[in-house]
């Protein structure tokens, strides 16, 4: 099922005072952390630092106008992407491990963040697009609610691991209008193994069960992302991300409308070559045939959106 109800977005509830109380709740949350499954329990306030080695100061490495993402969310001028440091998982194969586990970016502000979201959308483009955002939820409430004093209105879209608390999306609810998690595996001693989440799947699932619960299947408005939700699955040399069981789960607990996106782009980085022989295969890139079979799978599940683009 498509929603299309009209429903409440982020302006909205900051013109009703809810975003900054939902801020303002995250930003407690801080100090007992428990923003996301780790849930580490240490007071990010006072300087200490949990999984995802962040205080409570917002970090950022990158922001442009992006081409690189989904169609629906590239359009024509582009989504207005947005790089956090650091992240609440460790993938061993992670692409953009200098800014994901090296901690490349630098802090700034709330106030700063807000003034980079407005500022893309004065560039065009047709969406904020928050990369590796769980960990910091507290200032991104902020500096919405501060952005949306200055006139933001473009979509938000939450582009996560996967790895999210349920409480914390319920943060979210209203705020987020695009929701695009990682469903990386199917096998949580591989996810532990390879990320660091030992209960990954639970996780996972709750996760996206909660955010479809919130926006539905994703709403394409002449050929550009409004509303909903965005599954990205990486395939893994020998099958190591699970893709028969996370597509089970999306078609028969999500929905068999949902836009996936299978992706092959695997290509062996970061800490691979120290990987016992279980995992000896990261150490090359997919076949065509491992590609192949994924998008296979899916399809036998009754999953099209996003696989068979020529439909959208």
């Amino acid at each position: 099922m498509i929603h299309t109800h009209a429903q409440k977005r982020y302006p909205d509830l900051f013109h009703e005072g809810i975003l900054k109380k939902r801020a303002e709740a995250a930003a407690e949350i801080l100090r007992d952390c428990t923003l996301c499954p780790h849930a580490c329990h240490i007071d990010r306030t006072a300087g200490e630092r949990g999984f995802c080695r962040t205080g409570d100061r917002l970090i950022v490495s990158s922001f442009s106008p992006h081409y690189g993402e989904e169609e629906p969310l590239v359009g024509r001028r582009g989504s207005g992407t947005i790089f956090f440091t650091h992240c609440n998982l460790a993938c061993v194969y992670c692409q953009n491990h200098d800014i994901s586990q090296e901690g490349r970016g630098y802090e700034i502000s709330a106030d700063d963040l807000a003034m980079i979201m407005l500022r893309l959308q004065e560039m065009g483009c047709h969406n904020i697009n928050l990369v590796s955002p769980t960990h910091h939820v507290a200032g991104i409430l902020r500096a919405i609610d501060i952005a949306a004093d200055g006139g933001l209105t473009l979509p938000i879209v939450y582009n996560t691991g996967g790895y999210d608390a349920v409480s914390t999306l319920a943060l979210l609810d209203g705020v987020v209008d695009i929701y695009m998690p990682d469903a990386k595996y199917g096998n949580n001693s591989i996810a532990g193994d390879l990320s660091g989440a030992q209960d990954y799947v639970e996780k996972m699932r709750e996760a996206l069960k909660e955010m479809h619960r919130q926006v539905g299947d994703l709403v394409i408005q002449d050929g550009i992302a409004q509303r909903g939700m965005i599954i990205r699955h990486l395939v893994l040399p020998d099958d190591l991300a699970g893709t028969r069981e996370v597509v089970t789960f999306i078609a028969t607990e999500i929905s068999t409308d949902t836009y996936l996106n299978i992706m092959p782009q695997y290509r062996p980085a970061f800490q691979v070559r120290d990987l016992d022989q279980r995992y000896r295969s990261l150490q090359r890139r997919i076949s065509e045939k491992e590609f192949d079979d994924a998008l296979r799978t899916a399809s036998r599940y009754g999953l099209w959106r996003g696989i068979d683009t020529k439909n959208e």
